[in-house]
C-alpha cells in the first residue's frame, strides 16, 4: 500500500499544480476500450497508467483491492488463485476495473448485480483540486453514485473496493434456440427469473435464428460432458461455435466451460467484429485464416487496430438499453435501417437514478421496483461515406430515445449538448463538478461527443487517395504490433491455470 499511497500523492500533486494555475488538463490512462476516434496529447495531461496492481485479495470479506488500470483477466489470474471471482466480469481481458467503473459496463450477470459500478463498495478519488478522498455509501455518497457513467470528469478513481463471489470450476452453459425475435425476448425475460442461473445472454443471428444462453457455476462434471474451450487458436469463435450447434437443433444443448473460458468467450473476435473487418479488407473468413491471423483477433489487438488505423470511423458500434417492452420494435428498425446482425442481447437491472448510467424510466406494478432493461449490442460496418455514417448514427440516437431507451457513451456519440442533458439531471451533475472541484476537467458531454467537423476532414483526407483504406490497416496492424498486446494473449496465465486444473480433474478420473 505505500507504493501506492506514494503513486497517488505524486498524480495528487500535478493535478495541484494545474488547479493552481487555473488550466484544464487531461487523464491518460494507458489504454482505452471506447470506440470513439481518440488521440492521446502529451500537454497539459495526468499519467495514472502506472496503477494497474491488485492490492489485496480479503477472502474472508469477498473483497478485493484494486487499482484502476488493472484488465479483467489480470484481476481473474488474481482473484481466481483464491477461489473468488467478481460478480460481474467485462467479457473482453483488457478492460480494466477503473473503465468499467467510470463507464458503464453491462454483462450476462448484470441482470442480477447490476453494472459493473454497482458491485463497487469504495472508491478512492483525487478530486479536481487534488484533494484525495473516498466515496462509498457511508461518505460523500452522492459522488460515489455520481462517478459511475461520469468518465472520469468528477475526478480521477486510483483505488477500488469490489466485490467477489465463489468460483467454481465450470459453467454448465445451454444453449436455447429460438426462431423468432419476439421468441428471443420472451425467453431471456423468462430465464432471468430462474434463481438457479448465474448468467443469461442472447445472440441473434436473424429475423428466424437465435440463440439465448444461460448458465450457471458448477463443480461437477459428468461422465459424458462435453468441455468446450473458446481460447486457443485451434479452437472455434464462441459466436460461430453455438450458431452451429443450434441451427438445425430443435432442443436445448449444453456444454461445460472452464469458468475463465466462460468469462471471457468473446475475446477472439472480438464478439463478431473480427469478421467484419477481414470482409471490409477483402480477407478470408475461414478456420484457416482465424487460426493463421489469430494473434491479431484477439479483442486488445482489434481495439489498437481499430485506434491505430482511423477506422473506427467507418464502423456502426452502439450498445443501445431498452424496456423489454420495446424492444422488438427497435430490432425491426435496426434490421431495416442498418440490416447488421448478429445482434447481442443482454438483459441488465436498471441503476435507480439519479445516475449517468443508462436508465430508461418505468417501474413495475409495486411502485418502487425498476424495470429491467434489454441491452442491445449493434456492431457493423456502418456508411463509409461520412455525411451518410453521422446521419445514420443522429437517427439512431433519436430512435433509441423515442422508444424510451438510451444509448452506452463509450461510442460515437453526436448529442448536441443541450439534447444530451435532456437525458441527464444536469443541475445535479454541475452540482457535484463545483462541490468536488471538478469543472476543471473537460465534461461527460466534451468527453464524449464526436466533432463531426473534424471527423469530416479526417474522412476527406483519406477518400482522396483509393490506397488510404489499405495503408491505414497496415499502419494500425504496425501500432498493434509495436504495442505488444499480442504477447498479452497468448501468454495469459488464466489459460494455463484452467489446463492445469482440467489435467488434475483428468487424473482423478
Amino acid at each position: 500500500m505505500q507504493n501506492h499511497k506514494h503513486a497517488v500523492e505524486k498524480i495528487a500533486a500535478s493535478v495541484q499544480h494545474y488547479f493552481g494555475r487555473r488550466e484544464p488538463f487531461r487523464i491518460y490512462h494507458g489504454s482505452t476500450n471506447n470506440t470513439r476516434p481518440t488521440e492521446y496529447q502529451r500537454g497539459n495531461t495526468v499519467d495514472i497508467s502506472d496503477l494497474s496492481r491488485v492490492l489485496k485479495v480479503d477472502v474472508g470479506a469477498r473483497t478485493a483491492l484494486v487499482e484502476p488500470n488493472v484488465p479483467m483477466d489480470r484481476l481473474i489470474e488474481s482473484t481466481m488463485e483464491h477461489g473468488l471471482i467478481p460478480l460481474v466480469v467485462m467479457e473482453f481481458p483488457g478492460i480494466t476495473t477503473g473503465g468499467g467503473f467510470a463507464g458503464t459496463a453491462g454483462e450476462s450477470s448484470s441482470y442480477k448485480y447490476g453494472y459493473f459500478s454497482e458491485t463497487i463498495n469504495s472508491v478512492e478519488i483525487i478530486l479536481g483540486n487534488g484533494d484525495i478522498i473516498t466515496a462509498s455509501e457511508k461518505e460523500n455518497t452522492d459522488l460515489f453514485h455520481g462517478a459511475p457513467g461520469a468518465a472520469g470528469s468528477l475526478g480521477i478513481t486510483t483505488l477500488l473496493e469490489l466485490q467477489l463471489k465463489q468460483a467454481k470450476k465450470y459453467v454448465k452453459a445451454t444453449y436455447h434456440p429460438v426462431r423468432s425475435i419476439p421468441e428471443a425476448i420472451e425467453k431471456i425475460r423468462g430465464e432471468t427469473l430462474d434463481p438457479e442461473l448465474d448468467y443469461v445472454e442472447g445472440i441473434l443471428f436473424s429475423k428466424e435464428h437465435g440463440v439465448v444462453v444461460t448458465g450457471s457455476l458448477t463443480d461437477d462434471l459428468p461422465a459424458t460432458a462435453q468441455v468446450q474451450r473458446f481460447s486457443d487458436a485451434s479452437d472455434p469463435w464462441y459466436y460461430l461455435h453455438i450458431k452451429e450447434k443450434t441451427l438445425q437443433s430443435a432442443g436445448p444443448v449444453t456444454e461445460y466451460i472452464p469458468l475463465a473460458e466462460y468469462l471471457f468467450r468473446y475475446d477472439r473476435g472480438g464478439f463478431w467484429v473480427g469478421e467484419f473487418a477481414l470482409k471490409y479488407f477483402k480477407l478470408p473468413f475461414n478456420h484457416f485464416a482465424r487460426r493463421l491471423l489469430d494473434d491479431f483477433l484477439h479483442a486488445r489487438m482489434l481495439y489498437k487496430i481499430l485506434h491505430g488505423s482511423g477506422l473506427s470511423r467507418n464502423f456502426i458500434i452502439q450498445d443501445l438499453a431498452l424496456p423489454f417492452s420495446t424492444a422488438e420494435k427497435f430490432i425491426n428498425y435496426t434490421t431495416e435501417s442498418f440490416g447488421i446482425w448478429p445482434l447481442w442481447l443482454c438483459p441488465l437491472r436498471q441503476t435507480r437514478p439519479l445516475t449517468l448510467n443508462p436508465h430508461p424510466l418505468g417501474t413495475e406494478a409495486d411502485g418502487e421496483t425498476l424495470k429491467p432493461m434489454l441491452n442491445v449490442g449493434l456492431w457493423g460496418v456502418g456508411p463509409t461515406q461520412h455525411d451518410k455514417f453521422v446521419t445514420k448514427n443522429r437517427e439512431l440516437e433519436h430512435k433509441v430515445c423515442e422508444l424510451g431507451g438510451m444509448k452506452v457513451l463509450y461510442a460515437h456519440t453526436y448529442y448536441e449538448e443541450n439534447e444530451f442533458w435532456e437525458m441527464f439531471d444536469r443541475q445535479w451533475y454541475d452540482g457535484l463538478r463545483r462541490k468536488y472541484k471538478a469543472e476543471s476537467l473537460p465534461s461527460l458531454w466534451h468527453k464524449v461527443r464526436v466533432d463531426p467537423n473534424a471527423q469530416r476532414e479526417a474522412a476527406e483526407g483519406s477518400s482522396r487517395r483509393a490506397w488510404m483504406d489499405q495503408f491505414k490497416l497496415l499502419s494500425g496492424i504496425q501500432k498493434a504490433v509495436a504495442s505488444g498486446e499480442y504477447l498479452t494473449a497468448r501468454n495469459s496465465s488464466w489459460k494455463k491455470q484452467e489446463t492445469r486444473r482440467q489435467g488434475q480433474t483428468d487424473k482423478m478420473k
